[in-house]
């Protein structure tokens, strides 16, 4: 049996341990506490400096900020392999997409020097950049060591 993830409810704030196999086989999981449907991100969320504390920051599993801007030609390369991984690493990790044109401040704090860049955030710390267009096997697989580790850290968490 594979091991649980974390999904965080929206409702009433709880944590559940969903069985990674029945997200994968697209039911809907419920919050043990409240009963709510809990969401599964299946493809990148769209953050802005105003939400990115909430949506990233405070969010119980790793997550995968895609920093891109509209008119960068890489970051549009990039995007078909964003959004693949974030379909088949739903539950594991959660990506994030933030336009560094209208989310200056967020870009900023971050050192942000060019783009695409993916930051790879722990508990709202930086654990991990990816910068440039890279494949996506090789995203994947950092973002795979990513979750080994953070696994490692959480018992009871996927690998």
């Amino acid at each position: 049996m594979a091991e649980p993830v974390l999904l965080p409810c929206s409702a009433c704030g709880a944590t559940n341990r969903i069985p990674l196999a029945k997200i994968h086989e697209g039911l809907t999981p419920r919050c043990g506490r409240c009963k709510a449907p809990l969401h599964v991100d299946h493809a990148p969320v769209i953050v802005t400096d105003d939400t990115f504390a909430a949506q990233v920051e405070h969010f119980p599993l790793p997550v995968i900020v895609d920093l891109w801007a509209p008119w960068c030609e890489p970051c549009r390369m990039i995007a078909p392999a964003v959004d693949a991984l974030s379909e088949e690493m739903a539950g594991l990790v959660r990506f994030v997409k933030l336009n560094i044109d209208e989310n200056q401040a967020t870009a900023a704090r971050f050192n942000v020097r060019s783009i695409p860049t993916l930051l790879v955030l722990s508990g709202g710390r930086e654990i991990d950049r990816i910068v440039g267009v890279k494949p996506q096997p090789e995203i994947r697989r950092r973002v795979e060591q990513i979750i080994s580790r953070a696994s490692e850290q959480t018992p009871g968490t996927a690998r």
